[in-house]
This record gives structure tokens, C-alpha cells and sequence, in this order.
């Protein structure tokens, strides 16, 4: 177990008026464990106490003895999982993880009326929002190898290939550079797809002229990396120029405001600005950015309405875009790292 990340949650527990959690996302597990455990349909929980009692409960499938120094309770496919955790929970307020399945929870209200369930998510999210020295390290890593393999699927569009194997072939080449997998579906939109921000990448071909958005990331050691990158196929109409300028200097401002002791809600102001003053306002349809480690999307949100205080060790990605509806779409996407004086940039 990570003593001192244990720490930091037990004081944010603490400040939250919290004596004991349910931790059970997978992610939450590891960074006080250092253990990975997918549970699927089945119930993983990790019981903390403000005294700094763990106990890990976990089906024997999933085969984590000895992998842990954290006490641990097994239970069989066949038995009543709930009823081999609810003795050991203590009666009043249970912080519970907010990805827990709500079976779990409704089944152990049932069994411990004398229970009263809180959102306990908070505590792990603060206690993840600054990055230690090592962490900072595996996404600075998890980053270098996005980027090259994203310069590489860049050099493979040609006329005619399609999303898809695009996408596929970032997957490929994910993999032998080392990574585990993507961090997420890899985006892969030609043309006017690019103009949904979450298009789904289908088998729609590559013309001359089409404006391409890559949005990728991969898995290094369970840290996420992201990014998205923009280029034209062919010639390039003035209007694509225009709006990839556009886009490109709102990421910079986006940046540029990135330092200790700032609202996120400003950061995503000095973005939102420029692509506002340039008369593309109503086609920025999404927030700034969003905080990344373990996960994908992280807490906090960088948006209109965010009030979190940057300081240093965070990391979060700042990702403007226009979406012109049955034209095209821009995005410029980059990582950045609160550092003690200003930001560094991850992904450049």
C-alpha cells in the first residue's frame, strides 16, 4: 500500500466529515493499493477507516493474494458478497466510490439500515488531482509515445484509406511501442465527420481536401495519455486556414494562462475568447479541457463554470475546437503540467 497517498485521502476524508470509504474503482484501487483488478460484474472494495484500517475484499477469481500487503477478505462466486462486506462497516455515514454499481449499494442499505450512504468520491479525487514526482514521470512517458505514434498514422493517410483502419493501425503500432492499448476508442474523423466531437470512426474514405482530426491516447503502465491533431489532406480552402489558425491560437491562450493559483473557469475564458472575438463562439460546443492520469477523464473539469484552483502537479489537457455542421471540424489538443512557476507542455 502507498502510505502516504493513504494519507492525503484520510485528511480529505476529514475535511469531507467522513470516518470510513467504499473505495472500488479500479484506478482508485491501484493508487492506494498498487494493485489492478478489473471486477466486471463482480464486487471489489477496498473498506478505509480514518484510523488508517484497510481491508480489501475481493472475489478468489480474481487471484490477488500476495500481490498486496493490504488485509484482505476472499469470498466464492457463490456467496452473498454484500453479506461478507456488511459486518465490517460502521454504523452512520459511508463515503462510496460514485462508479460503484447501485445493486451494491441498495443491497447493502437493505442489510445495514443503520448505514447512511455519501458520495465519498471526493476524497480520492482531491487526493489525485496533483501528480507525485513518479506519476508526473510515466504520463510525461505515456505522452512521448502518443505523440510518435500519432506523428506515424499522420504519414499513413492516404486517398482513400479509411477511418477505420486508421484507427486501427494506431492500435497496432500502440502496441509495439509498448503501450498496453489505447486509452480510449481512438477519434479518427475525415471531412464533415470531423464536425461531431465524438464522431464514431466508421469506413468513410479519405478525399483530397479533407480536413482530418486525430484525437488518440494510450495506456503506459495505467497511465493515460491524450491528445488531438489537426491537418488538411490536399488543398486547403481559406476557410480551413482560417479556422485552424483560429483554433490553434486559442490552445496557445489556453496555455498561456496555465500557472499556479488560477481558476480553471479563467483558463477556459482566455480559450473560449479568442475563438468568441474571431465570430466562431457558437461552434466551441465543449469544454476547455479535463484533468487525466488513471483515468481518461479525471476531476477537474477546465470549463465555463469550474472554480478549482490550479497548483502544481496537475495535469489536464486544454482542447478547443470549432464544428462547422457538414463541413469540417478543427481541434487542437494538448497536456499541460501545472508547474511552481507557469506549465509544461507534455505533448509538444
Amino acid at each position: 500500500m502507498n502510505t502516504q497517498r493513504i494519507e492525503k485521502v484520510i485528511e480529505n476524508m476529514h475535511a469531507c466529515g467522513l470516518n470510513q470509504l467504499i473505495v472500488t474503482s479500479p484506478a482508485n484501487v491501484f493508487y492506494l493499493t498498487g494493485v489492478w483488478c478489473e471486477p466486471f460484474e463482480r464486487m471489489l472494495a477496498l473498506h478505509v477507516k480514518d484510523d488508517g484500517t484497510l481491508k480489501l475484499y475481493a472475489n478468489k477469481m480474481f487471484a490477488l493474494q500476495g500481490l498486496t500487503d493490504v488485509p484482505m477478505v476472499e469470498y466464492e462466486d457463490t456467496d452473498d458478497c454484500i453479506a461478507v462486506l456488511a459486518p465490517d462497516m460502521l454504523p452512520g455515514a459511508l463515503g462510496i466510490d460514485k462508479t460503484w454499481p447501485s445493486h451494491f449499494t441498495i443491497r447493502l442499505m437493505q442489510q445495514r439500515p443503520d448505514i447512511r450512504p455519501a458520495l465519498g468520491s471526493q476524497p480520492l479525487d482531491d487526493a489525485r488531482l496533483t501528480k507525485d514526482a513518479e506519476e508526473l514521470e510515466l504520463m510525461r512517458t505515456s505522452s512521448r509515445m502518443n505523440v510518435e505514434v500519432c506523428t506515424r498514422i499522420g504519414q499513413a493517410l492516404k486517398e482513400g484509406v479509411t477511418e477505420k483502419e486508421i484507427q486501427s493501425l494506431y492500435n497496432k503500432i500502440a502496441l509495439e511501442l509498448g503501450a498496453s492499448g489505447p486509452s480510449f476508442t481512438p477519434l479518427i474523423c475525415f471531412g464533415k465527420n470531423g464536425a461531431e466531437p465524438h464522431h464514431d470512426s466508421d469506413n468513410t474514405p479519405l478525399r483530397q481536401g479533407d480536413t482530418v482530426i486525430m484525437d488518440v491516447g494510450l495506456l503506459w503502465k495505467h497511465y493515460c495519455s491524450d491528445m488531438t491533431r489537426t491537418v488538411h489532406f490536399g488543398e486547403v480552402s481559406d476557410e480551413q486556414k482560417r479556422v485552424h489558425d483560429i483554433v490553434t491560437a486559442a490552445n496557445r491562450a489556453g496555455i498561456a494562462a496555465c500557472r499556479p493559483g488560477v481558476k480553471m473557469k479563467d483558463i477556459d475564458r482566455a480559450a473560449r475568447k479568442v475563438i468568441e472575438d474571431a465570430g466562431y463562439g457558437p461552434y466551441f460546443t465543449h469544454r476547455t479541457g479535463h484533468g487525466i492520469g488513471l483515468d481518461e477523464h479525471e476531476f477537474p473539469d477546465c470549463s465555463s463554470v469550474s472554480e478549482t484552483i490550479t497548483r502544481p502537479g496537475m495535469i489536464f489537457s486544454i482542447e478547443p475546437g470549432i464544428y462547422l455542421p457538414g463541413k469540417f471540424g478543427v481541434r487542437v489538443e494538448d497536456l499541460v503540467v501545472i508547474t511552481e512557476d507557469g506549465c509544461e507542455v507534455i505533448t509538444w
